[in-house]
C-alpha cells in the first residue's frame, strides 16, 4: 500500500475514520446514560481538556440521534462569537447565525434562516430564546441541540446565552428545544463571568437548570493498543510490545498525545516511513522528545496556561513540595479547574500530581527554558571517556552554580517557590540534551522530586543505559531525620527503575539559618548494601 493511500493518526480536529485510526466515538462516553437524560427532556454539560475529542464524539452522537429518528440533532460550534467578547448584540447575532446554518445543513431546508431573518427585528436580550422557539414549533420532531465551545464565550455574552437558554427551558419539548448538551473544557460550576458592571457571576447561579456533568475520559491503555493495532493491521508496521507501557507512562491515554506520539514515529521520523522497521522503545522516547522540543500547538497551549494565577496556585506547590499544599491550602476551586483543564490528576487519598509523563517534563523545562540558554556548562565536560556522565564531578560544579547564582536567579523564576528544584533541573537538562532523558516524578504529598537520568552509551535500541537516581527534598526539621528518611526514599526509586548505577539525595537548605560554608558538603552513605551518595544545597 502506497503511504499517501494509508489512514494516519490524527493530531488535528474531528476524527474521519476514512481517513484516521480511530476509537468507536459513541463507545468512549456512556450512551445509554447519555440517551437517558435526553429521553427526560434534560439539559446537561458534557467537558473535557482540549483535544480530547469533544467534538468526534459530539458529532458521533448527531449522526446516531438522526438516524435513530426519534428526534432532530443539531451541532453547533459557537466560537465565532469569542471575536465580538463583551458585545453582546454581536455575540447573541453570531450564535443565532451559526445555529440557522447547521439546522440548514440537517433539515435541507431554508426554514431556519428564514425565521432567523424574522427574528432578527427582536432585541438581542431574547432573540436566542425567540428563535429557538419559534424553530421547535414549526419542527415535526424534538429538538436535540448540541452547543460547542460555549465557555469560549465571555463576560455579558456568556451570561445572556446562558440565561435565554434558561428562560426558555420550561417550555420544552413542544416550545423549546427538548435537550441541549453544553460542551466546553469546564463544567458551568466553573464559570467565572465578569460581567461590564465588573460583578462576578458563577454559572450555576446563570443556569442552575443543568441535570448532570459528564466528563469524556482519555483513552484506556486497551484502547491505545487497539489504536496503534490498526496501523499495524493496515500497514503491516509492528510495534515493540515495550513501547506500550511507555506510551502509557508518557500519555495516559491523553488521546492528543497518544496520537502525536504515533504520527511522530510512524511518519514525521522518516526512516519510519519504511514499513518494514520494527517501531521501538528508543523510538518512542526519541519521539517524545522531538514533540515537546517542537512545541507542538498542543504543547504551547499548555504552556500559555501555566501563567494564569490560579493554575500557578496549583501547579508551584506541586513542583516544591510545599507542606502547604499538602495540608490542603490550595483552593478546591483552582485545583477543580485545572484538573478540568487536564494538567493534574487527583487520587485516592487526594494525593495530586501533574497528568501525564510528558506534561511532567513539559513544565520543569518551559519554566526554566531562558535559564537554560543562559548557562555556559557543556556536556562534554561531565562526559567520561566511556561516554557516562560524571555525575559527582557534575554535582559539585552544581553546588558552586548554586553558591554563586541561587539568589539572583531563582528570583527570575515565575514559580520562584519551586526555584531549587527547578535550577538544578535547568542544570542537568543543559547537560544531558541532545545525549540523553530525565524523567520526572514529583507531586502533592511526596515531599520529594524524583529524577532519572538515563543515558544511552550507544547508538541504537538494545545497548547499555546509564541510570542515575536523584532524589530532591526541601530540609524541614532535622536533618539527621530527613536522610534517614532520604535514603530509604531514594533506595526505593532506585529499586523501582532497576539497575541504577548510582543514587544521590539532595537537600536544599532554605532557612537561612547557616552559611554557605556549612551548607554545601556531600559524603557517601551507604544503606542497603548500595551506596546513596548525600549533596546538602
Amino acid at each position: 500500500m502506497s503511504i499517501l493511500m494509508e489512514r494516519f493518526f490524527n493530531t488535528a480536529g474531528p476524527n474521519r475514520p476514512s481517513k484516521n485510526y480511530t476509537i468507536d466515538p459513541l463507545s468512549r462516553f456512556d450512551l445509554d446514560d447519555v440517551l437517558t437524560l435526553i429521553s427526560q427532556d434534560k439539559y446537561f454539560v458534557m467537558h473535557a481538556p482540549r483535544q480530547t475529542g469533544k467534538t468526534s464524539c459530539m458529532l458521533a452522537l448527531r449522526e446516531y440521534l438522526n438516524k435513530q429518528g426519534d428526534v432532530i440533532c443539531v451541532y453547533a460550534n459557537v466560537e465565532g462569537g469569542q471575536a465580538a467578547r463583551d458585545n453582546m448584540d454581536r455575540v447573541i447575532k453570531s450564535t443565532c447565525d451559526t445555529l440557522a446554518e447547521q439546522f440548514r445543513g440537517i433539515l435541507k431546508s431554508d426554514l431556519p434562516l428564514h425565521i432567523r431573518d424574522e427574528v432578527r427585528q427582536v432585541e438581542p436580550a431574547t432573540m436566542l430564546t425567540t428563535y429557538l422557539r419559534r424553530l421547535s414549533e414549526e419542527l415535526p420532531k424534538p429538538i436535540v441541540l448540541i452547543i460547542d465551545e460555549i465557555d469560549s464565550l465571555v463576560g455579558d455574552s456568556l451570561v445572556s446565552v446562558l440565561r435565554q437558554i434558561r428562560s426558555g427551558y420550561g417550555d420544552r419539548p413542544k416550545a423549546f428545544p427538548q435537550s441541549i448538551i453544553f460542551c466546553g473544557v469546564r463544567d458551568v460550576r466553573d464559570y467565572r463571568i465578569q460581567t461590564s458592571e465588573k460583578d462576578i457571576v458563577t454559572g450555576g447561579s446563570a443556569f442552575n437548570i443543568k441535570s448532570k456533568s459528564l466528563r469524556l475520559g482519555n483513552f484506556t491503555e486497551e484502547e491505545i493498543h487497539e489504536l496503534y493495532m490498526q496501523h499495524t493491521r493496515e500497514t503491516g508496521q509492528q510495534w515493540d510490545e515495550a513501547c506500550f507501557p511507555m506510551v502509557w507512562k508518557a500519555t495516559e491515554g491523553q488521546p492528543w498525545l497518544v496520537n502525536a506520539l504515533a504520527n511522530e514515529v510512524t511518519y514525521e521520523i522518516k526512516e519510519n516511513r519504511d514499513r518494514s522497521v520494527v517501531i521501538t522503545p528508543e523510538m518512542i522516547d526519541r519521539a517524545q522528545e522531538q514533540i515537546i522540543y517542537r512545541r507542538e500547538t498542543h504543547i504551547d497551549i499548555l504552556i500559555d496556561k501555566l501563567k494564569e494565577p490560579r493554575v500557578k496556585r496549583v501547579i508551584e506547590p506541586i513542583l516544591a513540595n510545599s507542606d502547604e499544599a499538602s495540608e490542603g491550602l490550595i483552593p478546591t476551586d483552582d485545583i477543580l479547574y485545572v484538573a478540568d483543564m487536564g494538567l493534574i490528576k487527583r487520587e485516592l487519598g487526594h494525593t495530586i500530581r501533574i497528568a501525564n509523563g510528558i506534561y511532567r517534563e513539559v513544565i520543569p523545562r518551559e519554566l526554566t527554558w531562558s535559564t537554560q540558554q543562559v548557562m555556559v556548562q557543556q556536556s562534554q565536560w561531565y562526559q567520561k571517556a566511556d561516554g557516562r556522565i560524571d555525575m559527582e564531578k557534575l554535582l559539585l560544579d552544581f553546588q558552586q552554580f548554586f553558591r554563586q547564582n541561587a539568589d539572583s536567579w531563582i528570583g527570575k523564576f515565575d514559580y520562584a517557590e519551586a526555584g531549587p528544584q527547578l535550577l538544578l533541573q535547568a542544570f542537568l537538562q543543559r547537560i544531558v540534551n541532545g545525549g540523553g532523558y530525565i524523567d520526572r516524578e514529583y507531586g502533592l504529598g511526596r515531599k520529594r522530586t524524583d529524577l532519572l537520568v538515563r543515558k544511552p552509551l550507544t547508538n541504537g535500541y538494545g545497548g547499555p543505559v546509564q541510570r542515575i537516581v536523584l532524589e530532591l527534598k526541601i530540609k524541614r526539621g532535622s536533618l539527621d531525620a530527613m536522610i534517614e528518611k532520604g535514603l530509604e526514599q531514594t533506595f526505593g526509586y532506585m529499586d523501582t527503575v532497576g539497575s541504577a548505577d548510582e543514587g544521590h539525595l539532595i537537600i536544599f537548605d532554605r532557612s537561612g539559618e547557616t552559611s554557605w560554608d556549612e551548607r554545601l558538603w556531600h559524603r557517601p552513605y551507604q544503606y542497603k548494601n548500595h551506596t546513596i551518595t548525600v549533596w546538602g544545597m
